[in-house]
C-alpha cells in the first residue's frame, strides 16, 4: 500500500505571534508565551503568511500520530495565549488538620497525616498557585506545565497501600483545565 503525504494547516488566530528559532517554536498572546520544541525529524512544521503548516511525506501510522500530536499541542498553546489553563484542587483533612502554605515556588504542606516533618514540592516557575481556603488553584499558559505541577502536588500527598476511590486524606484535583472529574 502506497504511503500518503499528509499535511494539516492550522490558521494563527488575532493578536497571537509565532516565532521560529530552529526547533523551538514561540507562541505569545494578550495572556501569556508557551515555547514548545518539535524535534521529529520525519514532520516538519512551516509558517506561511498567516498559517502553519504541519507536513509529513511518505507518512506511515507513527508519523501521522506524531503529526496529529503536534497540531494539539499548537491548538493547546493558542488557547494558552489568550485564556490560562486554570487546575483546581481540593485539601481533604479527616482527622489532622493540614495546613498548606506556598513559599519561594514551593508548596510545603504541614501535619499531613500528623507528620512532624513538611512534605515540600517544587513548583514550575511557569505555573502559578493560589491558595484560597480548601482550594489550591495553578494556573499557567502552558497546558503541560499547568497539569504537571497539579500532578505533582496531588503526588506529594498519595497514600500508598490505600483506596484510591476514597477521599479522605490529601490533595485530589478536582478541575482539568475547566473539565471537572
Amino acid at each position: 500500500m502506497a504511503k500518503k503525504d499528509l499535511v494539516e494547516e492550522i490558521e494563527i488566530p488575532q493578536g497571537i505571534n509565532v516565532e521560529i528559532e530552529g526547533l523551538e517554536y514561540s507562541f505569545s498572546g494578550p495572556k501569556g508565551k508557551v515555547t514548545k520544541k518539535f524535534n521529529n525529524p520525519s514532520v516538519q512544521i512551516q509558517k506561511q503568511d498567516n498559517m502553519i503548516k504541519i507536513f509529513a511525506k511518505s507518512a506511515s501510522k507513527k508519523e501521522k500520530a506524531v503529526l496529529k500530536a503536534y497540531k494539539a499541542h499548537i491548538l493547546n498553546a493558542f488557547k494558552g495565549c489568550n485564556e490560562p489553563f486554570l487546575y483546581k484542587l481540593k485539601i481533604c483533612s479527616g482527622h489532622f488538620p493540614m495546613s498548606v502554605a506556598v513559599n519561594n515556588n514551593r508548596l510545603v504542606i504541614k501535619n499531613f497525616l500528623g507528620e512532624k516533618v513538611p512534605r515540600e514540592v517544587q513548583l514550575n516557575s511557569d505555573a502559578k498557585v493560589k491558595i484560597d481556603g480548601a482550594n489550591i488553584y495553578v494556573e499557567s499558559s502552558d497546558k503541560e506545565k499547568a497539569g504537571q505541577a497539579a500532578a505533582t502536588i496531588e503526588q506529594a500527598t498519595r497514600r500508598p497501600g490505600f483506596d484510591k476511590r476514597i477521599f479522605q486524606d490529601g490533595i485530589y484535583i478536582t478541575d482539568k483545565a475547566g473539565k471537572e472529574i
